[in-house]
């Protein structure tokens, strides 16, 4: 289903034909595959639907990292003390609306989690990458992939580094594993996957159609053919949105033409659509992950980035997505990284690409369009403070602060629509810290839970995402409703 329809609502008199089981779980990502793994380990007879013929979905897309911490083996292994507090108050410092229960149960249980997943079938590298990277280009372990030493946060909490990557080499051979693993652990457990399976409807009791009543069973479409089943709980793990251009446009439409998507056909936003259909509360909608890395390599950090009037805006060791977030916020979304000569090198895959290099900052400044003597006062400013190992304007760390002075001078165009932006959505239905789908004002909606991407969790904001989050936070809480899915309902 395409547009911001939603789906119709069955009532609990439709089921006059169905199967039964006790949980049924929508999507075989991440999420979803925890969810259905936690629940037939808790004794429940799970059916799992997934609309694609193949399990996966957007998760297997992804770069491998997960976003885990509080005193792993990885960092006790590669010297990198961390411990719950901490990443409890970075989590909470880069949240725009921080949701103290679910960080607090993130944090505490995130070894326990890490344990987990390795028992699926892999271990993570006990190893670690010193650079600034967008995922770790090797098997490396583990990686700052957040803003954890970026000014404010490296003053709010003690930094660590938290991205725990799958040792598979390559951009998203490492989940492709997880994912398999997950698979080949679903059919240890007796789960029943049926792909190319889709839910397009939530069955509800007392509903009249109006989506007030509890969850009792969905309704299914494989092809032409069509099917209800009766279950206690039912688990939406459908993906977020990005693909649904109605809803993008309503919702981001910085997505809606430019950058480049990450997601599957599926990810048009029919979960959410589900949960709201019987009433669900959806939050953070209007955000939208849109990144274009100009870095590695990491040099290229010591340079400036400047808007179209020549002015910086952001500190340039922010991790990736949150320059680009700030990129978002400038005047038609226009920006350039400015490097000299003794500093400047090329990405080997430019997503920023290189416009041109002049013997002076004034050419370069006039070929660039910007205000006469703009850009000149900038980069003057930028390298006093920097000889001095400060920026006082916007407390880039010490490491990255090296003066641009010796031309000629190069510009990387950072600019929507020039550079190669990938995005996806991060919105969706609001839940509990055990994945149960609430309505407005906070009420549960009895045998509904979510989880992924079509959940609105720990994921909130650009500005302040790591790389590792939807995977990490996926997981976890796609374990937490699984199991809480599972229990008998209270009588």
């Amino acid at each position: 289903m395409s547009g911001t329809d939603l789906p119709e609502v069955l009532d609990a008199a439709s089921l006059t034909e169905h199967e039964d089981c006790d949980v049924v779980v929508v999507g075989f990502g991440i999420a979803g595959g925890c969810a259905a793994l936690e629940a037939a380990r808790s004794g429940a007879r799970v059916v799992l639907l997934e609309r694609s013929a193949v399990h996966g979905g957007t998760s297997a897309m992804s770069g491998g990292a997960f976003y885990l911490g509080g005193g792993t083996p990885v960092q006790e292994a590669t010297g990198h003390p961390d411990s719950v507090e901490a990443m409890v108050d970075y989590l909470t410092a880069v949240s725009r609306e921080p949701d103290a229960a679910k960080i607090r149960a993130y944090c505490e249980e995130s070894v326990e989690h890490f344990t987990w997943l390795e028992a699926l079938g892999f271990s993570f590298e006990r190893s670690f990458h010193d650079k600034k990277a967008v995922i770790q280009p090797g098997t490396e372990g583990l990686m700052y992939t957040g803003n954890e030493k970026v000014h404010p946060f490296v003053d709010q909490a003690a930094p660590a580094p938290r991205g725990h990557k799958v040792p598979v080499a390559g951009d998203t051979e490492g989940t492709r594993l997880v994912m398999d693993l997950l698979r080949d652990r679903l059919a240890d457990e007796g789960v029943d996957v049926r792909y190319e399976t889709g839910a397009n409807a939530l069955v509800t009791s007392g509903s009249n159609g109006e989506g007030a009543g509890d969850v009792v069973g969905v309704r299914w479409r494989r092809f032409t053919e069509t099917g209800l089943i009766r279950t206690r709980s039912v688990v939406l793990a459908a993906g977020g949105f990005v693909m649904n251009k109605d809803m993008v446009a309503k919702f981001t439409p910085n997505l809606a033409e430019k950058p480049f998507v990450l997601g599957t056909t599926y990810d048009d936003g029919l979960g959410i659509r589900l949960g709201e259909s019987v009433g669900a509360a959806t939050a953070f909608m209007e955000e939208a992950f849109i990144t274009a890395p100009f870095y590695p390599p990491s040099r290229l950090v010591t340079g400036i980035v400047v808007n179209k009037e020549g002015r910086r805006f952001v500190a340039e060791d922010s991790y990736h997505s949150r320059t680009s977030a700030f990129v978002m916020d400038q005047p038609d979304h226009a920006a350039y990284l400015i490097v000299d000569s003794a500093h400047i090198e090329h990405p080997a895959f430019p997503l920023a690409p290189f416009i041109d290099g002049w013997e002076t900052v004034e050419e370069m400044e006039t070929a660039l369009g910007l205000p006469v003597g703009s850009l000149t006062a900038t980069l003057a400013a930028y390298n006093e403070n920097a000889a001095r190992g400060e920026d006082p304007d916007f407390h880039k760390q010490p490491e990255w602060l090296e003066p641009q002075d010796t031309g000629p001078w190069g510009a990387f165009d950072l600019t929507l629509g020039t550079a190669l932006y990938a995005g996806f959505t991060m919105g969706g239905l609001v839940t509990d810290v055990d994945g149960r789908v609430l309505r407005e004002g906070g009420a549960p909606i009895t045998g509904l839970y979510a989880a992924g991407a079509c959940a609105s969790n720990i994921a909130q904001d650009a500005k302040g995402y790591a790389s590792g989050t939807q995977l990490g936070e996926g997981s976890y809480f796609g374990r937490r409703a699984g199991r809480h899915a599972a229990q008998p309902v209270p009588s």
